[in-house]
């Protein structure tokens, strides 16, 4: 008997964070398509590596006007789809990506093409050695909710001008801006199957990991400590080179004679951007005790000064957080810190009246290292802040934890506070700033400890994007090499007198070594 059963396709619902609208459905990609789009990729790459750099420059080149001319429509769809003010995708997201390819259209020549490598040892003068930086192959991309745009896109530019072919699977939550992303970079001139995007969950991450026939040559992964180190362990089982750019607790020092008024202010916005969803947020804040009350009262009328709201108005600061579990995450950490002792000088709750998503932003003084605001990753508009008496004690309590992907010094004295950043253990340190070292195009960004392993942005983010091959080439092929067979006891002698000519202390002794190794070139070889 003939039947026609039909399988439901996996779907993913896009929806506004602000107002639970739904922005779009999306099917999810089966097993297979990943691994196809991943074919697709390793058929396409050779033609775009001959390209060239230069001709991969002028794509990228193509790819800035085109999202320059569509700023603030790309502006409009993050905040759509992540929640943050308008203005803040345009400054966090959209502002970063046109500088990393205004880096790369300025650098990534100089930074790509051979290198000479000169030969000190008198043994290889007759050779020409050059250092080659050649793509990976195929670069799989996976990506977080937070920074839905700036994160895949300074990956994959620096990923495609090295020679790469590359395929970004988003996050399930934000995967529209992905395809905002592709439709940019193929109107630029990028191949439709050298950049590919699939739509899917955690299965499709999986997936392009564990390609039976198909497989990537490297990954890039952004994202949870728990799922990266995850990602870590199965890419380790299949040796795949890997990047992973993980979140952290990140620590703020402020030291008893930084201006109270400025740290605050950015304490205030280093939690509270994207609305604390960043992996650069100031999660930790620790105070020297002259400044404790001041500072934290200053920070709890910047707070509550803040105006929470949907993204797309104009006057929003903190807009919602990306889903209501997200939030039930910020909530149980606040409530642990309040039973544990610690006073909420501002906010500590939702905000039901503007929707499901938004908890406004929350300040906490008299909080404890053990307390899991301290420890674990909040990753919401919470601004934990606790005494110290030292600069000693103030370095220790920052190292004090297995994150380490960037901390922030305030202080008067600069020179003060770079000394101090030389002892806390992180990928990055500024110097009375917060966050916005991710937007230096120059700077590598990344972490140590649990909060990753590799670098992107900048010279050290690009040579991830490449594998180094040392080039040597013999300049006298018709000659046979001195030290190749037969060896003999005048050859052992020779070889003696040839190390003491170059390495031997002394000019007479040197000049010995010369005598002595002057007959090696008339020795017979096989």
């Amino acid at each position: 008997m003939a039947t026609d059963i039909q399988i439901p396709t996996p779907r993913i619902v896009a929806r506004n964070p602000a107002t639970g609208d739904v922005l779009r459905e999306l099917e999810c990609v089966s097993n297979a398509h990943v691994h196809a789009a991943v074919g697709r990729a390793r058929a396409a790459q050779p033609a775009w590596a001959e390209l060239g750099v230069r001709r991969r420059i002028e794509v990228l080149r193509d790819f800035q006007a085109k999202l320059h001319a569509r700023k603030s429509e790309i502006a409009a769809a993050i905040t759509r789809e992540a929640g943050k003010p308008v203005a803040e995708a345009l400054i966090t997201e959209v502002l970063v990506v046109l500088d990393a390819a205004r880096f790369l259209i300025d650098n990534a020549w100089a930074l790509l093409h051979d290198k000479p490598v000169p030969h000190g040892n008198l043994a290889t003068k007759l050779k020409r050695g050059s250092l080659l930086r050649a793509p990976h192959g195929v670069i799989g991309i996976i990506s977080p909710w937070n920074y839905p745009f700036s994160i895949p896109a300074t990956e994959t530019l620096a990923a495609l001008v090295a020679g790469n072919a590359v395929v970004l699977k988003p996050s399930e939550l934000t995967p529209m801006i992905a395809l905002e992303l592709a439709s940019l970079l193929h109107a630029a001139g990028v191949p439709k199957d050298v950049f590919q995007v699939v739509i899917g969950d955690g299965a499709a991450g999986a997936a392009l990991l564990s390609s039976p026939i198909h497989k990537i040559d490297k990954l890039v992964f952004t994202g949870s400590v728990a799922t990266g180190k995850r990602i870590a362990v199965a890419a380790a089982e299949r040796l795949l080179p890997v990047v992973l750019e993980l979140g952290g607790k990140d620590p703020m020092l402020v030291l008893n004679d930084a201006a109270v008024d400025v740290a605050s202010s950015g304490a205030v916005w280093g939690a509270f951007v994207n609305a604390g969803q960043a992996c650069l947020s100031v999660e930790r804040c620790y105070v020297h005790r002259s400044l404790y009350e001041s500072f934290a009262m200053a920070c709890a009328q910047k707070a509550q000064q803040l105006r929470v709201g949907n993204g797309m108005d104009s006057q929003t600061d903190v807009g919602p957080m990306i889903h209501e579990r997200q939030v039930r995450i910020v909530e149980s950490h606040v409530e642990d810190a309040k039973a544990h002792g610690a006073r909420v000088l501002a906010g500590g709750k939702r905000l039901p009246e503007l929707g499901p998503n938004f908890y406004a932003p929350t300040v906490l003084a008299d909080v404890t290292q053990g307390m899991r605001i301290m420890r674990e990753e909040t990753f919401g508009p919470v601004l934990p802040i606790m005494a110290f008496d030292n600069d000693d004690e103030a370095v220790r309590l920052a190292n004090d934890s297995e994150y380490g992907l960037a901390a922030s010094i305030w202080t008067r004295d600069h020179k003060r506070g770079e000394r101090l950043a030389r002892r806390i253990y992180a990928g990055t340190v500024m110097v009375n700033d917060v966050i916005s070292c991710f937007g230096i195009s120059e700077a590598p960004h990344g972490g140590v400890k649990s909060s990753g392993l590799g670098r992107t942005h900048g010279r050290f983010g690009l040579d991830e994007m490449v594998r180094l091959q040392y080039l040597d080439t013999d300049l006298m092929p018709g000659m046979k090499k001195v030290w190749w067979h037969r060896y003999g006891e005048g050859f052992h002698r020779q070889m003696e007198g040839f190390l003491d000519m170059q390495f031997a202390r002394g000019l007479s002794a040197r000049m010995r070594g010369a005598l002595r190794a002057a007959g090696v070139i008339r020795q017979k070889k096989l």
